[in-house]
């Protein structure tokens, strides 16, 4: 096993069960529905097929403003496994798609469109 293996092993959670930077985003995603910018949220509530036995559990699903689901994957960073798994599900399902992690220095956050 890599040492970028075991490290990845050491940090998984069950699912379920969000880590701090899921958690941090949860809190300001209930802050954005309370405000009427978003419509709804879920947390890992949506498991999407990319192939036999491939399953692709998007961090969280959320209904904005407009009516319109988007798949929000959310990370400290990413590794390419994660990048090719969000971007394989983003050309298949008609969903937008957004990469969201810390801003710079922990300021706010940062959203990449797949």
């Amino acid at each position: 096993m890599t040492s970028l293996r075991k490290y990845q092993a050491l940090g998984r959670l069950k699912a379920g069960a969000m880590n701090k930077t899921e958690a941090e985003y949860d809190r300001l995603l209930a802050r954005r529905l309370a405000a009427g910018e978003i419509l709804w949220y879920r947390f890992e509530g949506v498991k999407l097929r990319l192939a036999d036995k491939t399953f692709y559990t998007a961090d969280f699903f959320v209904m904005n403003a407009a009516n319109e689901l988007e798949v929000h994957e959310v990370k400290g960073f990413w590794t390419d496994d994660a990048r090719v798994k969000t971007k394989v599900a983003a050309d298949q399902y008609p969903f937008r798609f957004l990469g969201i992690t810390k801003g710079k220095r922990g300021a706010g956050w940062e959203a990449e469109e797949f």
